[in-house]
């Protein structure tokens, strides 16, 4: 097995160079953000990642969760794991400092969390949970329910989930059948709820579940939903853990991946009901748990980006020390390590590109996002939430669909022996498997791109993106680079694909949305695609200035040069293909009868 090292210096020049660390710097809130306390942060986070979680990533997956007399038993490790994480203070990285949170803006937080992801998704699913609930009572709870909840979902002392499955009820929340009885200054809270991540486990004193259900008078479909508190442990007035709530874990899942992380299905109300507390209105519990979920959406994203680095390094290691086979041309002396095969360079080029194309994304949209939150300017915030709204869509869909590509490129580097678990390559292709799942698939990504996003608004912050994109052609052309110089003309026809899908996109939305959504999951893949050629393009030309000021790490600089040639030669291309899917190939989507598949 590979030891899992952080990428530190491509996420430090993402944020410092390719996003901007400086503007963020810029806002008052994140003055104190500098270059000196990123590069703190992360190389703590490293080292953290690197002896406490990967370590426990094999052996969890191995071990498994189970569930014994209505407790989930974790694998062994991890709950010291999480005593550590949470002394570290890793859990408040980026939570509001009144409730004891180190305030840190989210482009800060989002390389940690790859750190996490990458070293042991399946322990990181836990905090990402929780920060989901912490966004969603900032937002919408009570001034009771933040000084209550708030400080010890903070610090990690109590985790949290969200409950929005049922049995009936998937991606259709209008489904969601559980009940809640109003009962003094609480409901009673009855139904069941299945795929709860971290549902029940010992790891931290309480869990905080985040429920969705219905008042007895509530009008039918989403718009009759209320959102509830519902602890494990009812607090004292104090905070400390108290009366054990009616919910529990009746079963656990037996999954492709994640094997380390339990997804509960839990029971409430078996008795006298779960005692639940109302989150913000009754009827109006979808627009707050959306807060969460467009939270843990872009975490989900990061997800894919972290699980195909560490596949990529995973693969790595072992092209440089599996000896197979002569060079090319050579019919006799020593064999040579498969990484001098064409082939597998092309292969390893692929996860290389792509990867750091998706973290340039992902960052991209994290700071976008802290500039929506804390800009001064009025007119900033809004336009820089509707690039956020954009852009966390295609991060989801895009990072996760990739991560399981390269993931399985990696067993392919690894040939034969690939397939075997001893390996551990096929650990990160099962666990990657969910990220295109979670949180709403990939088809309802694209979905929501195609409809809120794009069509919707009639593409004006779709445009205003490509317009951007067009800009960067004037710095191509002065480029001395070959290199870069040949990235020029691949860029220009994925931006122009990219336009003419979205415009195609925009005329057609509003009389036939049918032949829209039969193609928004290519559209979103061409999002994706074309983001990352810009981002990488951007970031060779950054790379260029550097060496030509002689920048001490020029080997770096070097090399994503060379990577971005290498995507927009291999990886771009994709773009033209994506373009014409989506403005000719909806009527072939939808031309058979149901009796004709």
């Amino acid at each position: 097995m590979s030891i899992y090292a952080a990428p530190v210096k491509d996420m430090q020049f993402v944020i410092k160079e390719l996003v901007g660390l400086d503007q963020i710097s810029a806002i008052p809130e994140c003055a104190e953000v500098t270059a000196e306390l990123v590069d703190a942060v992360l190389e703590e986070a490293r080292k953290f990642a690197a002896a406490v979680l990967d370590p426990l990533n094999r052996s969890g997956d191995r071990e498994g969760v189970r569930l014994v007399d209505g407790k989930v038993v974790v694998p062994q490790g991890f709950s010291e794991a999480y005593r550590q994480f949470v002394a570290g203070g890793w859990n408040g990285l980026s939570g509001q400092t009144e409730f004891g949170g180190q305030g840190l803006p989210h482009v800060v937080a989002m390389p940690v969390q790859e750190m996490w992801n990458s070293a042991n998704m399946a322990f990181c699913l836990c905090p990402m949970l929780t920060s989901g609930v912490l966004e969603a009572l900032r937002l919408r709870g009570s001034d009771a329910q933040k000084k209550m909840f708030l400080p010890r979902l903070t610090s990690g002392e109590w985790s949290g989930t969200m409950n929005l499955t049922e049995p009936q009820a998937g991606s259709d929340l209008s489904a969601v059948r559980a009940r809640a009885v109003p009962e003094g200054d609480h409901y009673r809270i009855h139904g069941t709820k299945i795929f709860i991540t971290w549902g029940e486990h010992d790891m931290a004193e309480n869990i905080i579940h985040l429920v969705l259900a219905r008042t007895p008078d509530a009008p039918e479909g989403v718009k009759g939903i209320s959102l509830f508190i519902v602890p494990k442990f009812l607090p004292k007035p104090d905070g400390t853990p108290g009366e054990r709530n009616d919910v529990k874990c009746v079963s656990i899942e037996h999954k492709l991946g994640i094997h380390a992380s339990p997804t509960c299905v839990l029971a409430y109300g078996d008795s006298k009901g779960a005692v639940g507390y109302l989150v913000g209105e009754e009827n109006r519990g979808l627009e707050t748990m959306f807060i969460m979920m467009n939270h843990a959406r872009l975490g989900v994203g990061l997800e894919g980006v972290a699980l195909a680095e560490r596949a990529y390094q995973h693969a790595l290691e072992y092209a440089k020390t599996r000896v197979q086979g002569r060079a090319i041309g050579q019919k006799s002396g020593e064999r040579v390590t498969i990484i001098h095969h064409p082939d597998v360079r092309r292969m390893l080029m692929a996860m290389k590109a792509q990867t750091e194309a998706m973290r340039a994304l992902a960052y991209t949209a994290s700071a976008a996002l802290d500039l929506s939150r804390h800009h001064p300017d009025g007119k900033e915030r809004r336009r820089n939430q509707a690039l956020v709204d954009l852009l966390i869509p295609v991060v989801k869909g895009w990072c996760t669909e990739s991560s399981i590509e390269l993931a399985s490129t990696g067993i392919q580097i690894h040939g034969g022996m690939g397939f075997v678990e001893e390996t551990g390559a096929a650990q990160f292709l099962r666990d990657a498997r969910i990220t295109t799942i979670y949180e709403g698939t990939t088809g309802i990504q694209a979905a929501d791109l195609v409809g809120r996003k794009v069509g919707f608004e009639q593409g004006a912050t779709a445009f205003a993106v490509i317009d951007d994109m067009r800009k960067l052609d004037a710095d191509l052309a002065r480029s001395k680079n070959a290199d870069i110089a040949a990235q020029r003309g691949n860029l220009e026809h994925a931006v122009d694909g990219l336009n003419r899908a979205t415009q195609w996109l925009v005329d057609t939305f509003p009389q036939d949305p049918n032949a829209v959504a039969a193609v928004s999951v290519p559209y979103l893949k061409l999002w994706g695609t074309v983001a990352g050629g810009w981002l990488m393009a951007r970031a060779a030309l950054i790379a260029e200035t550097q060496l030509s000021a002689g920048a001490v790490d020029a080997d770096f600089y070097r090399a994503k040069i060379a990577t971005a040639r290498f995507y927009g030669e291999h990886i771009l291309p994709q773009a033209s293909g994506l373009a014409s899917e989506v403005v000719n190939g909806a009527g072939s989507v939808l031309t058979l009868t149901e009796a004709q598949f």
